[in-house]
């Protein structure tokens, strides 16, 4: 299996240099076959284990900062929002 390490990363818009291709390829046609060893779920009902007691907890309203406190720590606010840089373009 030929995986093209260049052309994910170019997808993607990281940054790899030419000495970690190799390694990453690598990694990622062993993460590949991995998947592919994997047993096939079919007609499988996929349901709760009654054996498993798992609960949920209770939604409780319990104080926390005020709005003012936390913006006070913020670098930049606006309209009582913390400004974070822009991650999509």
């Amino acid at each position: 299996m030929n995986i093209d390490i260049r052309h994910i990363a170019k997808l993607s818009r990281l940054s790899i240099g030419e000495d970690q291709v190799e390694r990453f390829q690598r990694e990622m046609e062993n993460i590949v076959a991995m998947v592919e060893r994997l047993p096939a779920v079919e007609n499988q009902t996929l349901g709760v284990d009654p054996a498993d007691g798992m609960e949920l907890r209770r939604d409780e309203i319990r104080p926390s900062l005020r709005r003012e406190v936390v913006l006070q720590n913020a670098p930049q606010s606006a309209a009582g929002c913390i400004v974070v840089p822009k991650t999509v373009e």
